[in-house]
C-alpha cells in the first residue's frame, strides 16, 4: 500500500489546517457511509415491497420503532465513547484514550446480552400495543426477533465505527461499511427472491451483514497501536471511565428513547390511517433517510472536530469550524431539498407499482422537505455542543421539540380535521407535526449555541 493510500487510512487531527477543508474532507466519507447504511432498509423495503408485496414493506417499517427504541443504549455508549475518544486524542492522552476504548468494548457486550435477553420478551405484546394490523404483526414480529438474536454485531459496529471516527479516521469505517452492504445486498435477494424466506430473509441478512462489519472494526483498532493499546487490562471494566461514558452518552440515549418513544405514538396514529398510509409512511421515511444523511454526517464531523479542539483548548477554532461547517450544511440541504421536489416522484417509485401510493407518498414528502435546511442547522450545532461535552442541552431540546411539541401537535391537526368521510382527521397531521418540530428546534438550538454554555463541559475540566 502506498503512502498516500495509507495516509487515508490513518487518524486525522482536526486541530491544525483550515477548519472547513477538515470539516468537508471527514464529512465525505461519512456521508458516502451514510448512504450504504441507509441502503440497509432501504434494499430491505425495496426487496421485500416487489417480491412479497405491499404487505410485507408496511411490516418492516411498522417494526422500526421498536427496533430504534431498543437501541438507544448502545447510541448512549456510542455518543459517550466518541466524545471522550475525540477529547483524549485531541489532548494527547494515550494511557485515558486506551481506557476509554476498552470500557467501551466491554459496555457494549454487556448491552448486547441484556437486550438479546430482554427484546424477545417484549417485541409482540408491544406491537399488539401498537394496534398493529393483523395482517402485518406476524411478519413484523419474525423480522424483529431474528434482529435482536444478531443485536451484537450492529451494536460492536455501530459503536466501534465511532470511535474510529472519534480518533479522525473516518475513512476506515467508510470501507467496512461498503463491505456489509454489498454482502447484505447480495444476502437480501438470495435469502428473498432464492430461498423465499420473506420478511425473516431480509432481517437475517441484515444481522450477518452487521456482524462482518464489527469484525472488521475490531481487526483495525487491533492494529493501531501506534496511537492506543488495547490490552486486556483495559478490557477491564474502568469505573471512572465507564461512568464518563455514561454521564456523556446517557442525555444522547435518552433523546434517541425520547424519540423513538415519539415514533411509536405516532407510529400507532399512522397505523389508524390504514395499509395504504403505512406503505406510503414507510417509502417517504426510506427517502428521508437519505435527505437526512448529510445533516447527521455534519452532526457527526462536528462532534468529533469540536471534541479534539476541545481537548487542544482551541476554543476560537471550534466556533471557526461551527460557523463554516454550518454554512457548508445548510447549503447541501437546500440543495438536496430542491432534488427531492423536482425528482422525488421518480425516487418514490422505485419502491412499489401503485401509482396510488406513488402520489400519497410524494404529497407527504413535499410537506417535509423544507425542514432538511433547519435540520442542517441543528445537527451541526448540536454536534458542536456534545462535542464540547454538552450532552444535556440537545437532549432538553429535543425533549421539548417532541414531546411537547410534536406529539401533541399530530394528534391535535388529526383530532381537529375529523369528519365523517375521514373518521381519523387528516393524514398529513404525520408529518406537518414533524416539520413544524424541525423548525422550532433549529431556532431554540441557534439560541443555546449563542449562551456559550457548552464551553465550560470540557473532561479537561473535570
Amino acid at each position: 500500500m502506498g503512502i498516500g493510500m495509507k495516509k487515508l487510512f490513518q487518524p486525522v487531527d482536526m486541530t491544525q489546517g483550515k477548519p472547513w477543508e477538515k470539516i468537508v474532507a471527514f464529512t465525505v466519507p461519512l456521508v458516502i457511509g451514510n448512504i450504504a447504511q441507509q441502503l440497509y432498509n432501504t434494499v430491505d423495503s425495496i426487496v421485500v415491497g416487489k417480491y412479497v408485496g405491499d404487505n410485507a414493506l408496511a411490516s418492516v417499517g411498522s417494526a422500526g420503532p421498536i427496533l430504534n427504541l431498543l437501541l438507544v443504549l448502545f447510541i448512549g455508549i456510542s455518543v459517550g465513547s466518541s466524545v471522550m475518544v475525540s477529547q483524549y486524542f485531541g489532548a494527547k492522552q494515550r494511557e485515558k484514550l486506551s481506557a476509554t476504548i476498552g470500557s467501551c468494548i466491554t459496555l457494549t457486550a454487556i448491552a448486547s446480552i441484556l437486550i438479546m435477553l430482554l427484546a424477545p420478551l417484549i417485541i409482540r405484546p408491544s406491537l399488539e400495543l401498537l394496534k398493529t394490523p393483523d395482517s402485518l404483526i406476524d411478519w413484523c414480529t419474525s423480522y424483529l426477533r431474528i434482529l435482536f438474536v444478531g443485536i451484537a454485531g450492529v451494536a460492536f459496529y455501530n459503536i466501534l465505527s465511532g470511535i474510529l471516527r472519534g480518533l479522525g479516521d473516518s475513512v476506515s469505517a467508510l470501507i467496512y461499511l461498503l463491505v456489509a452492504t454489498v454482502l447484505n445486498i447480495v444476502l437480501d435477494i438470495w435469502f428473498v427472491a432464492g430461498l423465499k424466506m420473506g420478511v425473516a430473509g431480509v432481517a437475517l441478512a441484515t444481522a450477518i451483514a452487521q456482524a462482518v462489519s464489527a469484525i472488521l472494526c475490531i481487526w483495525k483498532l487491533s492494529r493501531m497501536r501506534d496511537v492506543f493499546d488495547l490490552k486486556p487490562r483495559y478490557l477491564k471494566m474502568h469505573k471512572v471511565y465507564a461512568m464518563n461514558i455514561i454521564r456523556l452518552g446517557l442525555p444522547s440515549g435518552v433523546t434517541q428513547a425520547i424519540f423513538s418513544m415519539a415514533m411509536v405514538i405516532v407510529q400507532s396514529l399512522t397505523n389508524s390511517f390504514g395499509e395504504l398510509f403505512i406503505a406510503a409512511n414507510v417509502i417517504v421515511m426510506r427517502v428521508d433517510g437519505f435527505a437526512m444523511m448529510p445533516n447527521f454526517s455534519f452532526g457527526t464531523t462536528m462532534t468529533t472536530y469540536a471534541g479534539q479542539n476541545v481537548g487542544a483548548s482551541d476554543y476560537r477554532r471550534v466556533q471557526d469550524g461551527a460557523k463554516q461547517g454550518t454554512l457548508i450544511a445548510v447549503g447541501t440541504s437546500a440543495v438536496i431539498t430542491l432534488m427531492i421536489l423536482l425528482f422525488g416522484k421518480g425516487l418514490m417509485g422505485i419502491f412499489t407499482s401503485t401509482g396510488e401510493l406513488v402520489d400519497l407518498s410524494m404529497r407527504m414528502m413535499c410537506i417535509l422537505a423544507v425542514g432538511y435546511i433547519a435540520m442542517a442547522v441543528t445537527q451541526s450545532l448540536s454536534g458542536v455542543m456534545r462535542g464540547a461535552g454538552d450532552t444535556m442541552t440537545p437532549m432538553w431540546i429535543s425533549l421539548i421539540t417532541t414531546v411537547l411539541i410534536r406529539v401533541p401537535l399530530a394528534y391535535g391537526i388529526s383530532w381537529m380535521t375529523v369528519t365523517p368521510e375521514l373518521p381519523h382527521g387528516r393524514s398529513e397531521c404525520i408529518f406537518v407535526s414533524l416539520l413544524v418540530s424541525w423548525i422550532l428546534g433549529a431556532v431554540i438550538t441557534v439560541l443555546f449555541y449563542k449562551r456559550g454554555k457548552w464551553k465550560a463541559k470540557s473532561l479537561k475540566k473535570d
